[in-house]
């Protein structure tokens, strides 16, 4: 058996196996975090996507752009999902795998559901071998994977969507490990969308979604790929990694599922910028910091959240939702750092600016080094009142440090109400995904 048919193996087994009912309710929430980010991601990029309708005309069809208020063709809403899914980069993800998972997986699933008439709990059944999929993959390549320039919500989010896929629509063995070698194949996505202000991150979500559709289109059509896709001198591995010899790391990992291993996002922008701004938030309240007081801040972290995340020249929302010194200056004015922080308005407000310019992010050899078993900074406040330090390891929103039910609800109307959705409609859409016999076409029909 080859390194290949052994991770396809794996993931077999996981997919037979009863899913526990806390692991279906962690689902539900994924989901709903997903429908939420993406309705506001359609918001938050409005004048583009006119632009994209215009030029693009894409075809009308029976399949829902979430958030858009239109019916679709098949592949243009799977692409228009993946797009505004990540738009916000306010989507579920891990810091362990350096992916974000669910984006990619029912960006692709929500539309085959409404056209195969699945249920709400298959597709999530589906979509929890997609994260274990993705997740498993990424982890066993990172963090070299990222520090080679690749997006492993590019790489590795293909396969566990065309995975997913594949089993929700009850492939054969055959064709679902086809579909798995077509979309190793067609991996890709680069970290350069990070830099200089570029506005094509959620691009590389929407790829990959359109090409675990072809990858699945391709598979039940009776394309062979290769038989060990994963190994060898020219596959996957030797293509992300630059070295064929690579240990996978176990399905289930540690002994939880993946999307047990996953975050909500509180704050609006990259995850490595969560625990200085958490703990700026924290000092501020407590301390009642005020920005002209401040002289300067120092923050320590982890090395990976240094690199195109300290930046202090900020070029657009993009760009500002990547930066640690942006975000954390929001955080300390606003005392907060949701959607409303990463508008033109703070982009352009001069206390915001003055207040960046005073941010210094370094990388700390300890925290590198205990990365990503947690996700540490320290912030230190120097002002005209004195010194304040703060260290956070486990932000909010991690598994270690889940939202509450509470606060989960709020997220999720506010992102709602953020992509103009009516209160009636996600109320609706909150309660009917925990319904048995739900059906996904009938949980899409109003957005």
């Amino acid at each position: 058996m080859n390194i290949s048919q052994s991770f396809f193996s794996n993931i077999d087994r996981i997919e037979k196996q009863m899913i526990p009912d806390y692991v279906m309710e962690r689902a539900r929430h994924s989901l709903l975090d997903y429908i939420a980010v993406t309705c506001a991601g359609v918001t938050f990029q409005k004048e583009k996507l006119k632009g994209y309708f215009v030029f693009a005309s894409p075809e009308e069809g029976k399949f829902k752009a979430i958030g858009t208020g239109r019916n679709l063709a098949l592949k243009e809403a799977v692409f228009l999902n993946g797009l505004n899914a990540h738009a916000l980069d306010y989507d579920d993800g891990t810091n362990s795998g350096i992916i974000h998972l669910g984006s990619p997986i029912f960006s692709l699933l929500i539309p085959l559901s409404q056209r195969y008439g699945i249920s709400v709990d298959d597709m999530l059944h589906a979509a929890i071998i997609g994260y274990e999929t993705s997740y498993t993959l990424a982890v066993s390549i990172q963090p070299h994977h990222k520090a080679l320039g690749h997006h492993a919500t590019g790489t590795c989010g293909v396969v566990g969507s065309a995975i997913a896929a594949a089993y929700m629509l009850g492939f054969s063995d055959e064709e679902r490990y086809q579909a798995f070698a077509t979309a190793c194949i067609s991996a890709s996505g680069m970290l350069k969308v990070l830099d200089d202000g570029s506005e094509l991150k959620p691009y590389n979500v929407a790829k990959s979604t359109l090409l675990a559709l072809t990858s699945i289109q391709l598979a039940k059509s009776g394309f062979k790929g290769h038989i060990d896709p994963l190994g060898g001198y020219r596959g996957f591995l030797k293509m992300m990694v630059g070295d064929e010899h690579v240990d996978i790391k176990p399905t289930m990992l540690n002994g939880t599922y993946a999307i047990m291993k996953s975050y909500t996002k509180p704050y609006a922008s990259c995850r490595y910028t969560h625990p200085p701004v958490e703990a700026t938030i924290s000092l501020r309240n407590k301390y009642n910091i005020h920005a002209e007081d401040v002289s300067k801040i120092e923050i320590k972290t982890y090395d990976l959240a240094v690199s195109g995340h300290d930046h202090t020249q900020i070029k657009g929302l993009y760009s500002a939702k990547m930066s640690t010194p942006y975000s954390t200056a929001v955080a300390l004015i606003a005392g907060k750092a949701g959607l409303q922080e990463f508008s033109e308005d703070y982009l352009n407000n001069k206390t915001v600016n003055s207040l960046i310019n005073k941010i210094h992010v370094t990388s700390d050899e300890e925290m590198s080094e205990i990365f990503p078993q947690k996700q540490s900074a320290i912030v230190n406040i120097e002002t005209n009142q004195g010194i304040f330090i703060k260290r956070v390891d486990f932000p909010k929103g991690e598994p270690e440090n889940p939202l509450t039910e509470q606060e989960f609800y709020e997220r999720f109307a506010n992102l709602m109400q953020y992509g103009n959705i009516k209160k009636v409609i996600y109320e609706n859409i909150y309660k009917k995904v925990s319904q048995p016999n739900t059906m996904v076409d009938d949980l899409m029909k109003n957005l």
